[in-house]
């Protein structure tokens, strides 16, 4: 998983409250293996015509937007099932952070598990953001986000902020108590050998 340190770019505004994990990734899209590729089919309904031509009017499809890497949401966005392919879906389209006043639990941990940075702000503060046309600058190891000339400092757990930095996954993190692991099933084995 690559680190998260620090990004600067323009924010996505995403007007749109209740934002479920179908509206992000659409279940008809989940028959990838691999955690690539389901870019292509971030906010599919919203971003496409029935007849697959792009609606003009979604602020994605906006060239302006283009290279964005930080999303701005409203309230309980990654509502709905579990799925983990929602964040895949939004790591493989760019974005690297998503900045709401309040995620869906599940979600909320499948993104920092999958190098996404999700903060929580004040219904004020997200509104700023959302007005603001600057580019932003979120710096993970200082918890800051800088916009307009103002600083904006946010929570997160030390745990997440270590798996961020350091890019750690699921496995990365067991693999780090490997010698511990083997100590241990050489122990079990030791003992199941005088036992017998």
């Amino acid at each position: 998983m690559e680190p998260f340190i620090k990004i600067k770019s323009i924010a996505t505004p995403l007007n749109k409250v209740n934002v479920d994990t179908d509206q992000i990734i659409p279940k008809q899209f989940l028959k990838l293996v691999q955690k690539t590729g389901f870019g292509k089919y971030l906010f599919y309904d919203w971003r496409y015509e029935k007849d697959g031509t792009i609606k003009k009017d979604f602020v994605l499809n906006e060239p302006r937007y283009k290279d964005s890497k930080i999303l701005l949401a409203r309230d309980n966005f990654g509502c709905g099932s579990s799925r983990e392919h929602a964040a895949w879906a939004l790591l493989d389209f760019g974005f690297r952070a998503v900045l709401s006043t309040s995620f869906a639990d599940i979600f909320y941990n499948n993104c920092f598990k999958n190098g996404i940075l999700p903060i929580k702000l004040s219904e004020q503060v997200l509104q700023k953001l959302f007005e603001s046309r600057s580019d932003i600058e979120i710096d993970l190891e200082k918890q800051t986000i800088t916009n307009d000339d103002a600083i904006i400092f946010f929570d997160i757990e030390s745990h997440w902020k270590r798996i961020l930095l350091e890019g750690l996954d699921d496995i990365a993190v067991t693999l780090q108590y490997d010698n511990a692991i083997s100590k241990y099933e050489n122990t079990q084995r030791s003992s199941s050998l005088r036992v017998s």
